[in-house]
């Protein structure tokens, strides 16, 4: 055993401070790793040393936002494998098969429409009868000019024209179940929607010609020869060709808010751009209808374009409140509801003052009020 003359020997950790110490990484120096800069506090570290902190335990990643879809990755994926993948060849037999059961429901709207057709052609009559009554015309009545004319019109294309109106919804269906399987899963809950306004604005535009546009467009044409001793004789093709313009016309035109809701939704337009352009739409309507108008006189002219303007702007609240729904804000129904309530006060008050203190009576035809 060696001597050590009187010294204790000490053990390498409690060696004097003016000893050589191991290399050790102090605070000023930069390391890669931030989890080396920790200096726990306590009596366990020697002194002028940094002591070396195990890393914490990673935090748990976030969950997935609610329903999966959410404009991730994965939810962006889960859209796009939801979508129907189809081959051309299947394509054209899924086109097939919606235009065999577009032209059968056709057939049954036709098969019921045929069975009431003498009493839609005496509907369909009436504007004609009641316009020449107005113009001081006794015995109203349409003439015949060929032996196959009445045949054609009443048993064929006034059942076809009827089963359109009455098929309308079930054709839309056909369209949107062609189109929808290439939609996302999002875009698809707006099946209800379009089949129901579309249908319902088609039908709504075929009344208004009917009960407004047609009789007074007829009144006025066949007024214009009476003080020059013109009779007008009026065959039944020329007038059922004039009524189903005018109807499918208007009808069409109606279908204007769900075009321009439609091209705000694949954003193509939005509603500040339609509202700072609307001296230009009110142009291009006034155009459009000057070429779907049967007539070239402006008093139909007026009647065509009136309404469509009015659509116009239906469609544009349409797609304002498409906007505030993809911005999550909310439109201030109450105070639609509380000009509408006043509005409504408005007319009701008018029309007890008409009829009750203005002399003024209830018919049942446009305009619906007369003295």
């Amino acid at each position: 055993m060696p001597a050590n003359n009187g010294e204790t020997s000490l053990p390498a950790a409690a060696q004097p401070a003016d000893s050589d110490p191991p290399a050790v990484q102090h605070k000023d120096e930069v390391s890669p790793d931030p989890y080396l800069d920790y200096e726990p506090s306590g009596a366990g570290s020697p002194q002028g040393t940094t002591a070396v902190a195990p890393p914490a335990a990673a935090a748990p990643p976030p969950p997935p936002p609610a329903g999966g879809g959410g404009g991730g990755e994965e939810g962006h994926d889960d859209e796009e494998e939801d979508m129907l993948r189809m081959s051309f060849l299947e394509h054209l037999e899924e086109l097939r098969s919606r235009l065999i059961k577009c032209i059968i429901g056709l057939l049954v709207a036709f098969a019921v429409s045929l069975t009431f057709a003498e009493r839609l052609f005496l509907a369909i009559e009436q504007p004609a009868f009641k316009a020449l009554r107005d113009l001081g015309y006794e015995k109203p009545e349409l003439i015949q000019t060929s032996p196959m004319e009445a045949f054609s019109i009443i048993y064929m294309k006034l059942p076809l024209v009827a089963a359109l109106f009455l098929a309308s919804p079930w054709i839309l269906y056909q369209v949107w179940a062609f189109i929808a399987p290439g939609l996302y899963k999002r875009e698809r809950r707006w099946a209800a929607p379009f089949i129901i306004c579309s249908a319902g604005l088609f039908i709504l535009g075929g009344l208004f010609a009917y009960f407004v546009a047609f009789r007074f467009g007829l009144t006025f044409l066949l007024g214009i020869g009476r003080d020059i001793q013109i009779r007008p004789l009026v065959t039944i093709s020329e007038y059922f060709n004039l009524f189903i313009n005018v109807i499918l016309g208007i009808g069409l035109v109606f279908e204007l808010p769900v075009l321009i809701f439609f091209l705000t939704l694949v954003r193509l337009t939005t509603a500040s751009f339609l509202l700072r352009h609307t001296r230009y739409a009110v142009l291009a309507i006034v155009v459009l209808a000057a070429i779907i108008t049967p007539t070239p006189d402006v008093y139909n002219l007026v009647i065509f374009s009136v309404p469509m303007i009015a659509l116009f702007f239906v469609g544009v609240f349409a797609s304002y409140l498409l906007e505030l729904h993809r911005e999550q804000r909310r439109f201030p129904w109450h105070i639609v509801l509380i000009a509408g309530l006043m509005l409504l006060v408005i007319g009701v008050t008018v029309f007890y003052l008409a009829v009750h203190q203005g002399g003024y009576r209830i018919v049942p035809s446009w305009p619906f009020l007369v003295r």
